[in-house]
């Protein structure tokens, strides 16, 4: 294919585009991560922010972040605070934030000096 390998799935929207609820791709990076206690049942989440910088701060009052949770698991090998991630999932609204429970995911990047 010409211009090299061409990627899987939907094309990404941007976090100012994504729909209240609904199939979503998009791409983001980890800005912080959530352990459960032990005496919890067992779930990891992390809150992703848009990756592209011009649409992050582009305007406040849209959604820029989403919570990312995976139930049953207590963390998700790779994911860590500063990793860009590619995400696929249902989109929803949970405690009044854009969530996507057990995302379907791909590690892009992680910032070392970030």
């Amino acid at each position: 294919m010409p211009g090299g390998a061409a990627r899987r799935g939907p094309r990404p929207t941007p976090f100012n585009e994504l729909p209240a609820k609904g199939r979503v791709s998009c791409q983001g990076r980890i800005e912080s991560i959530t352990y459960v206690p032990a005496d919890r049942s067992a779930a990891f989440s992390a809150i992703v922010s848009d990756s592209d910088p011009a649409r992050r701060g582009s305007n406040t009052s849209t959604r820029t972040r989403i919570r990312v949770v995976w139930l049953g698991r207590r963390q998700v090998p790779g994911i860590e605070a500063g990793t860009e991630l590619r995400l696929e999932g249902m989109l929803s609204r949970n405690a009044g934030m854009p969530t996507m429970f057990n995302p379907r995911y791909e590690i892009l990047a992680r910032q070392e000096n970030e």
